[in-house]
């Protein structure tokens, strides 16, 4: 499933006024109850071309009263809705005449509040299913009969409240889909949402287009345009300064921010001695020589090698990287500033990875829990002295590169992969030391060199190189050697928050293997990564 050419839609949460995106649009809203597969929901909704934004459960009748939306979606979540302290959402949601759709927990979560019942299963349902239609009309429009859907569910509904009807089912789950045509209130068990699901963006345009009568009106011009805008009214004649790193993330918001306030944007590029081979100096060239938007190089590889000295934990590795870089940012303003904004690429799957678990203080109630700190919102000291700029926060990568595309950024930058801020520093497994970082270097530059020379960059989401902090016996020239294995990590995704394992040819795995043992000092063994995200992450830290 692809966005089409000219398609971003933006998604913004409510409670948070420093996000750029007027409120005041048809929307699609999602409640969150602790499902992996949440903003999953609002990116497929955004294929529609309609806006969307992910809330908490918790989120009040009268809050969703004020934001107007078009239609509800109720997410799943890794709940049963029978357990103690169970997510809930507002009871009083039902009489809003919003159309509702509950997906897996959500679908279950209505049955049970309406008047019907949920119970566990003798037999669980995971993975592929054949959907068997019983009303093929209104949620179930040009959704084929017997089409596959991905099913992840230990529970079912018994009955149905009054009212509801069955729109289909599969051989173990007899109410699959369910309707109050009347009420329009709709529940799927299966999960549309997953690129498993082969009807699933069928149904949901049909949920977005003919229930809840949207019409597909976010284009990537029109963000840029109400972007431009809010960036304009919030900054006002102050200064702002940018965090570049030279991706495509950082660099379309050094070129947004240039279109809306000009010479008030200083960029400053912060070298922390965890980047690529070369890529320091190809990013000063092009935006400095190519784009005409100065940056201001500070070179701070000592200091960050000392914030991490001896540090093996990641979560800490990636914490003192984030401190360092708002301290350094702090430093290096005073020469250059004043400066009242701080401004970062911060995108929406950093945000999602990023949130600590979410515990109701009255319930106990759980919601999302933390993977891992991103540099851009996982490290931020109390006494930050900058105001926070983040126009991109909500955005998927595939939306911020049409943004790119759109406001003029060359293809190099845009069809970049996804490289981490705290750098070779998260691929370096354990403690980071001068020596292993020239070691990956060289490491990571072949694996580069050898996707390019071939013409496959594209196609990967990822393709890196990752240095353990363990050795291994080999033999090179007759001799015993005891050296560091480098592992290969290359990978195929839409958006980064999910990811499996490409299946590399053969040959190119052999020539970068051949080349890293041959050419790199202090490697013997190179071994290639086989796991998707879940259950691995894409970076090993």
């Amino acid at each position: 499933m692809t966005l089409q050419t000219e398609t971003l839609i933006p998604t913004s949460a409510a409670v948070e006024t420093d996000d750029f995106g007027s409120l005041q649009r048809q929307m699609i809203i999602i409640l969150d109850f602790g499902s992996q597969y949440s903003e999953l929901i609002a990116r497929r909704i955004r294929e529609t071309q309609v806006y969307s934004e992910v809330l908490s459960y918790r989120t009040t009748v009268e809050q969703i009263r004020q934001l107007n939306p078009k239609g509800i979606i109720l997410s799943g979540g890794p709940s049963s809705v029978y357990d103690p302290g169970a997510p809930h959402c507002d009871a009083q949601i039902w009489d809003l005449g919003i159309p509702i759709l509950g997906v897996c927990y959500g679908m279950q979560l209505m049955v049970q509040q309406l008047g019907g019942g949920v119970e566990r299963s003798d037999r669980g349902e995971y993975g592929k299913a054949s959907l068997r239609i019983d009303d093929p009309t209104d949620l179930l429009t040009n959704v084929e009969d017997q089409t596959i859907m991905w099913m992840s569910h230990g529970d079912s509904v018994t009955h149905l409240p009054e009212g509801f009807e069955i729109l289909a089912h599969t051989e173990n789950t007899s109410c699959a889909a369910i309707a109050h045509h009347q009420r329009k209130l709709y529940g799927v068990q299966f999960h549309p949402e997953v690129v498993h699901s082969v009807g699933g963006l069928a149904l949901i345009r049909n949920f977005v287009y003919h229930i809840c009568h949207c019409e597909p009106t976010w284009t990537t011009a029109a963000f840029v345009e109400e972007a431009v805008r809010e960036i304009r009214a919030k900054i006002g004649d102050k200064r702002v300064l940018l965090a570049l790193s030279g991706g495509v993330d950082s660099s379309t918001l050094a070129f947004l921010l240039h279109r809306a306030i000009g010479d008030q944007l200083t960029c400053m590029f912060i070298d922390q001695g965890f980047m690529r081979k070369l890529e320091p100096e190809r990013l000063l060239k092009l935006f400095n020589e190519q784009f005409h938007i100065p940056v201001e190089y500070v070179d701070a590889e000592e200091r960050f090698l000392a914030a991490i000295a001896g540090i093996t934990d990641p979560e800490e590795k990636r914490k003192r990287i984030g401190h360092e870089f708002i301290r350094v940012f702090e430093t290096e303003s005073r020469r250059l500033g004043p400066f009242d904004y701080l401004a970062q690429g911060t995108l929406y799957p950093d945000v999602i990875e990023s949130a600590d678990t979410n515990v109701d203080p009255q319930t106990g109630e759980r919601v999302a829990v933390k993977i891992k700190s991103h540099h851009n919102v996982g490290g931020l000291p109390k006494d930050l002295r900058f105001k926070l700029v983040e126009p991109l926060r909500k955005l998927f990568k595939d939306e911020v590169r049409k943004v790119g595309r759109s406001i003029g950024l060359p293809e190099e930058i845009v069809q970049r992969h996804p490289f981490p801020g705290p750098g070779l520093a998260i691929r370096i497994l354990g403690e980071v030391t001068q020596d292993k970082l020239e070691i990956l270097r060289e490491a990571d530059f072949i694996v580069r060199q050898e996707i390019n020379r071939r013409e496959i960059y594209h196609d990967f989401w990822q393709a890196f190189a990752v240095l353990l902090p363990i050795r291994s016996v080999g033999v090179m020239g007759d001799q015993r050697t005891y050296a560091y294995p480098i592992v290969l990590r290359f990978v195929s995704s839409e958006d980064g928050m999910t990811a499996d394992w490409s299946r590399a040819p053969y040959d190119l795995l052999e020539t970068i293997s051949n080349r890293i043992v041959n050419e790199v000092r202090g490697v013997n063994r190179v071994v290639y990564d086989i796991t998707s995200k879940p259950p691995g992450t894409i970076e090993w830290e």
